[in-house]
């Protein structure tokens, strides 16, 4: 959903400000798909996309990148009311061996007093879960590729509201973040699991963060594409479960997640409206003397 200015004009009250720190190779398409569910309330929203100033991604248009984006050092002197740290196609790397891991380091720490609400999906989230836990990722034996049930283990969470007790979600990763290395002191609570494919969703309510490491906000040909791409690679990549029809991947893959994925970025963005100052310029002051 779009709105003109003078219509943003006529409501009483503030945009929210959230920063997209997309990391993913198709820039493009993951703006859209976020943007798509973030717009998706009655709420209006003012997105500010960000890059990395030490690193320079290869499969983007330089003029999109020039035209769209801006370095987290031009926006470090703004206050967000959240933040969205998306995946990358590095999890198999040391995070330490990461070109960019210094400057998302810096990014992590500067959330702390200038960000509301930290949202970190797939890569994103274990990145974000070792800086502020040091909380480890595994490697798989092999990649957790499909579309897999998942149990809703804390109904009355605000950000699982209207949720089922069992739904489906994308998972793509070659690594994980287990149980047993949550540490208890850090107020970690595990609100998505699966059977197959283990932890999904974490809240960390002292700090307003929260730690996806699947990928709800994925359409509904990602995985088809991804399976795609790495074939004609020559990459071992396994058969996505649960996706396409029959198994037949000559037919189109049926969507199940759309409506929680709506509902899931829809209670975000309504519990960053509850919760965040009205001046912006207090974000990160809250509770401060």
């Amino acid at each position: 959903m779009l709105m003109r200015e003078d219509e943003a004009a006529r409501q009483d009250i503030r945009p929210l400000r959230i920063a997209l720190v997309n990391l993913m190779p198709d820039k493009i398409r993951t703006e859209a798909q976020i943007a798509r569910l973030i717009g998706a309330t009655p709420l209006q929203i003012e997105l500010t996309l960000v890059k990395m100033a030490s690193h320079v991604p290869k499969t983007a248009p330089p003029f999109h990148m020039l035209s769209f984006y801006q370095d987290w050092e031009t926006v470090k002197d703004v206050r967000f009311d959240g933040m969205i740290v998306t995946g990358a196609p590095i999890e198999q790397m040391p995070f330490e061996d990461v070109r960019y891991w210094d400057e998302l380091s810096e990014m992590f720490e500067w959330s702390r007093s200038h960000v509301h609400s930290l949202l970190s999906v797939c890569w994103g989230a274990q990145a974000a879960l070792y800086h502020f836990h040091g909380v480890p990722k595994h490697a798989l034996d092999a990649k957790a590729f499909g579309v897999f049930r998942h149990r809703n283990l804390a109904p009355t969470s605000p950000y699982l509201r209207g949720f089922s007790d069992d739904f489906s979600i994308p998972v793509s990763r070659w690594t994980e973040v287990r149980r047993g290395d949550l540490p208890d002191e850090a107020g970690l609570e595990v609100l998505m699991e699966s059977p197959q494919t283990g932890l999904c969703l974490i809240a960390e309510p002292s700090e307003r963060r929260l730690y996806m490491f699947n990928h709800i906000e994925y359409d509904s040909t990602s995985l088809a594409e991804e399976y795609q791409r790495d074939k004609a690679k020559g990459v071992n990549i396994a058969f996505p479960a649960n996706y396409f029809p029959g198994d037949d991947d000559t037919q189109a893959p049926e969507n199940r997640w759309r409506s929680h994925a709506h509902l899931f970025f829809g209670n975000w963005i309504n519990e960053v409206y509850q919760s965040t100052a009205f001046d912006p310029t207090q974000i990160g002051r809250q509770g401060d003397e």
